[in-house]
């Protein structure tokens, strides 16, 4: 089952949207979805008020698939504890999407607001723009972080990606701000472009992979060796990389590999290998 969703309007204030799931749209009517509780502002509202409901059966499908077009920058929750099925959002896409997913695809063909992915624990969402700050994070005073699945940005992300994650991938194919990694538990991230400092901040464990440039090292890392290359599953990304170990004020034993070419700033941690 196919269902398209499309804006009646532009949104002036956030609009609360965790009922848009394929989850809550199986096997309904578009009777039925269109009296799903949505949250305009402080205003609640049936969906059918703020969006236009259209069901195209006709498309050959296993599994309930929903399409938004039009301007959705506003719209927070999309996908919100979603487990099965498939999002599609032709455009920009609000804070907290995918936010405690368990499940099936998401693909933003724009820009995707901050916290997306937030304590996430399975699937995939792949977002084709820039996505903001906290990806796969947690809420401010949780540190149950992103457990499971797969994010992919294909420029660039904010600040604090991956903060507390303890499970899954996530891939930047641009540049991220300061503090991938931060707290990070386990699981991996690979920066195809630059980061902007402080790497793995408190991590323990898991796997920070920076192919650009970093300004600098945070002391509490060690250097380990040079690794010509480096795997995610079984993807080979080729180095040659500096690889750290840290975070030592937490005990830590994360792998922080960092581009050798791209960082020839860097070369006076090769005098310690020695």
């Amino acid at each position: 089952m196919l269902i398209v969703l499309t804006p009646k309007r532009r949104f002036k204030v956030p609009v609360e949207a965790e009922c848009i799931t394929p989850d809550n749209f199986a096997e309904k009517s578009v009777d039925e979805i269109a009296k799903l509780p949505i949250w305009e502002g402080n205003n609640k509202r049936l969906l059918s008020e703020l969006f236009k409901i259209e069901s195209k059966k006709d498309e050959p499908s296993n599994e309930t698939t929903i399409q938004i077009y039009g301007e959705v920058s506003k719209v927070r929750r999309i996908a919100a504890k979603m487990c099965q099925g498939k999002i599609i959002v032709d455009g920009d896409a609000g804070m907290h999407l995918g936010e405690e997913m368990e499940g099936g695809t998401i693909i933003v063909s724009g820009n995707a607001g901050s916290w997306t992915g937030s304590m996430m624990k399975n699937g995939t969402i792949e977002i084709k723009g820039d996505a903001g700050d906290y990806i796969g994070a947690p809420y401010r005073g949780s540190t149950h972080g992103m457990n499971g699945g797969t994010i992919v940005i294909y420029r660039n992300a904010g600040n604090e990606l991956g903060c507390f994650m303890r499970k899954g991938l996530i891939k930047v194919g641009g540049n991220v701000g300061q503090f991938v990694g931060m707290h990070m538990k386990d699981g991996t991230i690979l920066i195809q472009g630059n980061s902007d400092g402080r790497a793995g901040a408190e991590m323990t464990e898991g796997k920070i992979i920076v192919c650009g440039q970093i300004p600098s090292i945070l002391p509490t890392f060690t250097i380990d060796s040079i690794s010509p290359s480096t795997k995610i599953d079984s993807e080979k990304i080729e180095g040659p990389f500096y690889r750290f170990i840290g975070d030592l004020t937490e005990n830590g034993n994360g792998k922080l590999f960092v581009s050798k070419d791209k960082n020839p700033h860097l070369n006076f941690y090769e005098k310690y290998l020695q």
